[in-house]
């Protein structure tokens, strides 16, 4: 593959990471001022917010993760995303509430891990 497109996976896999970190802070920022302080409700719990979120994951992750496991044949990073995606699906599932957060929390936990992964296995 050309350097290009490995540049390019490599960039992807970053910017998976980051989208992780910001749902992350998002999730316990939410359950912060929505669950101690009662404020911004509206804005942080909107449903839209996560549906994007989760249509983000599953783009940036199959761009990259799954090109990667093609590239270096190492299924590890694949199987930590896919749990991690379908985690974050369930919490779309799941409504607000514990649940949700919960496993929220675990699946951009579980699909940052496996960008890092892809990334250390990169070629």
């Amino acid at each position: 593959m050309s350097q290009a497109f490995l540049a390019l996976r490599s960039r992807l896999d970053r910017f998976g990471v980051l989208l992780s970190g910001l749902c992350l802070i998002h999730c316990l920022a939410g359950l912060f001022l929505v669950g101690v302080l009662g404020l911004g409700g509206g804005a942080l719990l909107d449903p839209a917010i996560h549906r994007v979120g989760l249509v983000l994951a599953l783009v940036v992750g199959a761009c990259t993760i799954g090109l990667g496991a093609l590239r270096h044949g190492h299924r590890l990073p694949l199987a930590i995303g896919r749990t991690g995606l379908a985690l974050m699906l369930g919490a779309v599932l799941a409504g607000h509430g514990d649940a949700e957060a919960v496993l929220t929390i675990l699946g951009v936990l579980f699909v940052a891990s496996a960008h890092v992964i892809n990334m250390r296995r990169g070629c």
